[in-house]
């Protein structure tokens, strides 16, 4: 059992990337700020933040959460300031091992290979749940499209059963009474967010890539359309809004901030291109911080602008930008920033459906998943097993899901693994202080320490449920560790000795 926390050298993750020529340097810190900005602004923005400041109550009256009210504000920056400090973990160990895999091939060359797979499964939850959460969220913009056009979807088809079970609004809860019903069993699907996910899948089993002007045109069209909601907005601002401030207090912000967190998944992405960045020492802290930075500053002017334009309970949507335009008669801009959003979170959704696969295949590839998952299509030389599996999941969890508690369930799991990532730079340090650090965590203790405190003091804002669900989670992930990944097991079967 001692092997189970056996760690793979470093020198074997990187031995191909230093027995060649490494990667050209290129990258100047406005570039890595451009970078965080495209990566970071997406569905958060358009999607979790309604939640957060509103708040969510049960079918049956119980409180979920307590929402933030205009203070969303503050619970943006608590999120930012537990971001910023993970983002510079993650630069030290991206510089250092430039693996595919993300946060599991870091925890994998540190903290061990029962870490790795803990870590692995968790990824699974920033991405493919995180993305059911996109999806049902692209699908409201999208039926507020519709509605531009004069068409209305039937409920039934673009309401999923979850949604409508875990709303208070009787109106939408009250849809599984009434909704068709086969075999005593209510028919309330998403149909537009199913048929997105597809597309998407459908694409990339083709063999589809994103380009740098793709996202270069996906990233404008983000920041057009946030401009336009702030500038229109701005002019139908109510001080009556704004009071009061923070309706519940710290526990209100802090609450909203743990479920913010969700909009500022992917700023990790940056981490990746130490091996590019000219630099780094200096140039990786100026984009992760920069690119939060800007990133917060944005989000913190739309979350005064939206609580000010409607009052803040209003928010308790899926799509809150269209929807306080609406209210506030702003129709034909609220079809516009729809348009924008579902074209911004199609990038998203593009973006983490790509990821998800290759967190498969470098998982298989040391052992950990049978080996169909790393195989790779002789063609389109992309890995077709797991994309097409990654895209029947999402797909078939957005036909019924609820965005909120995917939000949730995304959040905990993606604030776990930046823990044990931040631990991972202070055990490096202490196993291994002879690497080459192209880029070291400055006053690494407190910035380590701090890090991880912060993730978990945002987990402990979650709600109760998402706890739990993340319990079986664990538990499910480490039954299949050990009845396959164990056995099979790459390092294991090596015979590598521990240091």
């Amino acid at each position: 059992m001692s092997q189970l926390f056996q760690r793979k050298p470093i020198a074997a993750l990187v031995s191909d990337t230093e027995g060649s020529k490494g990667l050209k340097r290129t990258l100047r810190a406005g570039d890595l700020i451009m970078l965080a900005i495209g990566a970071v602004i997406g569905a958060g923005i358009f999607g979790a933040i309604g939640t957060a400041a509103a708040g969510q109550i049960g079918p049956h009256g119980e409180v979920i959460r307590t929402g933030a009210g205009p203070a969303l504000i503050f619970s943006f920056l608590l999120s930012a300031g537990a971001c910023a400090l993970a983002g510079l973990c993650y630069a030290e160990l991206a510089s250092m091992i430039p693996q595919a895999g993300s946060a599991y091939a870091y925890s994998y060359a540190t903290l061990g290979e029962i870490v790795a797979w803990i870590i692995g499964w968790d990824l699974i939850l920033e991405y493919a749940v995180g993305n059911v959460a996109v999806a049902i969220s692209w699908g409201d913009y999208f039926n507020t499209l519709l509605r531009g056009f004069g068409v209305t979807l039937p409920y039934w088809i673009s309401t999923g059963y979850r949604r409508a079970l875990l709303s208070a609004d009787p109106q939408l809860h009250g849809m599984i009474g009434t909704a068709p019903h086969i075999a005593g069993i209510p028919i309330l699907v998403d149909l537009p967010a199913f048929a997105i996910v597809m597309l998407i899948t459908w694409l990339l089993l083709r063999g589809a890539r994103e380009s740098a002007t793709a996202n270069n045109i996906m990233v404008a069209i983000k920041l057009v359309v946030l401009s336009l909601f702030v500038v229109v907005g701005a002019t139908h601002l109510k001080a009556a809004n704004y009071h009061p401030f923070a309706p519940n207090g710290f526990t209100g912000i802090h609450q909203g901030a743990a479920i913010v967190f969700f909009a500022y998944i992917g700023f990790d992405a940056i981490s990746t291109a130490a091996e590019e960045t000219l630099n780094p020492q200096r140039n990786l802290p100026i984009g992760i911080l920069g690119g939060l930075g800007i990133c917060t500053v944005i989000y913190m002017i739309v979350g005064a602008v939206l609580t000010g334009m409607v009052p803040y309970k209003e928010l308790a949507v899926a799509d809150p930008l269209a929807r306080a335009l609406e209210l506030t008669g702003f129709k034909a801009v609220g079809w516009i920033v729809a348009l924008g959003a579902t074209v911004s979170m199609s990038a998203v959704l593009l973006v983490f459906q790509y990821g998800q696969p290759r967190i498969f295949f470098a998982m298989a590839r040391d052992g950990l998943l049978p080996q169909w998952a790393a195989k790779i299509h002789p063609r389109t030389r992309i890995p077709w097993a797991t994309t097409l599996l990654t895209g029947i999941f999402v797909a078939l969890w957005s036909l019924v899901g609820d965005d909120a508690e995917t939000y949730d369930l995304t959040n905990i799991g993606t604030l776990f693994a930046f823990i044990l990532v931040s631990l991972g730079v202070l055990v490096l340090r202490y196993k291994e202080p002879e690497r080459h650090r192209p880029f070291r965590v400055p006053l690494v203790w407190p910035v380590s320490v701090l890090s991880a405190a912060g993730c978990l003091f945002l987990m402990k804002g979650l709600p109760d449920a998402a706890w739990e669900r993340f319990g079986f989670w664990l538990v499910i992930g480490l039954a299949l560790y050990f009845a396959y990944g164990y056995k099979h097991s790459g390092l294991r079967r090596s015979g590598i000795p521990l240091k």
